[in-house]
């Protein structure tokens, strides 16, 4: 009966820096790397695109009309 093949696990490299990543701050390999990328989310170097449709924008003004209170 032929052996069965097994993947190798592919190497968990931190996306920061390259280096082996830690198990428990997988995907990172230290607190540093997983800081650098907090950052990089929170100062908007990272963004995830969005594309809205115009319809999606008219129903969505028109829900904030309807949501204002009258003068």
């Amino acid at each position: 009966m032929p052996k069965a093949r097994t993947a190798k696990p592919a190497a968990n490299k931190c996306p920061i820096c390259g280096k082996p990543a830690d198990a428990v701050l997988r995907p990172f390999c230290s607190k540093r790397c997983a800081d650098v990328d907090l950052h990089r989310w929170l100062s908007g170097v990272y963004v995830v695109p969005v594309t809205e449709d115009e319809e999606e924008d008219e129903r969505r003004e028109e829900n904030d009309e309807r949501d204002e209170p009258p003068q």
